[in-house]
């Protein structure tokens, strides 16, 4: 007898190759599908519907292809779109239920597409749509899987993170000349160093992303290739020969991207070397975030008995039993999310190590992890300009009132008097708790005209 609070599930019998299977009732998959779920009840996590979503294109797309090369009766292709569009739209997105920590394949997940496709084509036509014999038309898991990655991740990209980049540029580029006469102290192994404009700081920053941008487009150009049209293990067997070629074009149509057949298949599905080389630019971007992050958290610390040279914007209360207390939350989170992505990366690049003969057998770790790369990345980033960047604010006064206290000051006078005898000017101001100025000016060691012009910080903040 069951429970008032346990839920009664009906269910339907659906039969594989294997046997029957007891599906609930109003699943839209199949044997298949439900045998990854009783088989796979690891972590609860599913493919995110980026990926989900990449697999059905092809899917759409194969169909296009094999009616055009007459290995697919019209009125099946037509079904087998009208429900890849449905299912495009979002409509079915409880659909697919599988682990990601499944068939290093990643066949369940394959075979769950192909079984909702079907029976939602099925419930649109009248004729009998067999998940694999048509929806998989020309296909293999094999050579499906691996695409779906590269589709996924380079729609991601471009539709996501590039966007999030390039605003995140701007904005660093505007800071850097709002804050372009802010002069400031630099510091060095945490210690003072010699003068620098926050606007050169926050250039260096701009850089950086700059720099972010070009790798990630770079990398990207192997996503581009992709492995369908090699079915089982590359040779290509029970496909068209002109089924990789089209439908490259085809995806590339629909995706409005540039895709194209891998000039080898067999290393496209035995290795993930195009997935590691594109996580390793979002872990280069990530070292890159952590350290502006980082700096603005250090230069925003105070705000009283900190550096405070930056005012953060406030964006929630800090403490829970300190009043008035605003912390870097912002930067924190970005921090966290680098590391993320410096571990997904650690997991990816192991991921690539899973390549064995000529299949990769990590692609579901892959993808996810990718994809979950991509993704915190891009939302971070977004978040990190428009909570904390934009209404970012220099205190001046702090950044002008470190100057004039510095030893480092003495590095113009080196030139002048020697590196010894600037030392000991540096090591007299510190002990005798003076500035460097005023030790140079009790010694005598220049006019107080030619000391002041030397020690003056405006002419420190460019080669002389």
């Amino acid at each position: 007898m069951k429970k008032n609070n346990q839920k009664i599930i009906d269910k339907r019998i659906e039969k594989d190759t294997m046997g029957e299977m007891e599906v609930p009732l109003d699943a839209c998959y199949g044997a298949q599908t439900q045998r990854a779920v009783e088989n796979f009840p690891v972590s609860g996590i599913a493919f995110m519907p980026d990926f989900i979503k990449s697999v059905i294109i092809i899917k759409r797309s194969a169909a296009i292809v094999n009616s055009n090369l007459n290995l697919l009766k019209k009125s099946k292709m037509d079904f087998i779109v009208k429900a890849c569009d449905e299912l495009l739209d979002g409509k079915y997105n409880d659909q697919f239920p599988v682990d990601i920590f499944q068939t290093g394949s990643g066949t369940s997940t394959n075979m769950n597409v192909n079984e909702v496709v079907s029976n939602v084509a099925n419930s649109l036509s009248e004729e009998k749509i067999h998940p694999n014999d048509d929806v998989n038309m020309g296909q293999s898991s094999n050579d499906v899987i691996p695409t779906a990655i590269h589709v996924s991740s380079l729609l991601m990209v471009e539709q996501k993170l590039l966007p999030s980049l390039n605003v995140l540029l701007e904005t660093l580029n505007n800071k850097s000349d709002d804050f372009k006469n802010v002069l400031k102290i630099g510091r060095t192994h945490l210690q003072d160093a010699t003068p620098i404009t926050l606007g050169q700081e926050f250039s260096g920053y701009a850089e950086m992303i700059s720099n972010s941008i070009e790798r990630i487009n770079i990398s990207k150009i192997n996503l581009q290739k992709i492995a369908q049209g090699g079915t089982a293990v590359g040779t290509g067997i029970n496909t068209h020969p002109k089924f990789g070629l089209m439908i490259a074009e085809e995806i590339s149509r629909y995706t409005n991207n540039n895709f194209s057949e891998s000039p080898n298949h067999f290393q496209a599905q035995s290795s993930q070397d195009a997935a590691v080389e594109f996580s390793g630019s979002l872990k280069t971007l990530s070292v890159c975030l952590n350290k502006i992050a980082n700096d603005i958290r250090w230069l925003a610390s105070g705000p009283r008995s900190g550096l405070g040279e930056l005012i953060i914007p406030p964006v929630q209360p800090g403490s829970s039993i300190m009043p008035g207390k605003v912390n870097p939350v912002i930067c924190e989170s970005m921090i966290q999310v680098c590391s993320q992505v410096i571990a997904n990366d650690t997991a990816i690049t192991l991921g690539g190590l899973g390549s064995v003969l000529e299949l990769n057998l990590m692609l579901p770790m892959i993808a996810h992890n990718l994809l979950y790369s991509i993704k915190i990345l891009s939302n971070s980033i977004l978040m990190f300009n428009d909570k904390l960047l934009i209404n970012l604010q220099a205190d001046e006064k702090k950044c002008n009132d470190y100057i004039e206290g510095s030893l480092a000051m003495c590095t113009a006078l080196a030139p002048v008097i020697g590196y010894d005898g600037a030392a000991a000017i540096a090591y007299q101001a510190y002990n005798e708790g003076k500035t460097v100025k005023e030790i140079a000016l009790e010694k005598e060691i220049l006019s107080e005209e030619k000391i002041n012009l030397i020690l003056d910080p405006t002419s420190m903040i460019k080669p002389k």
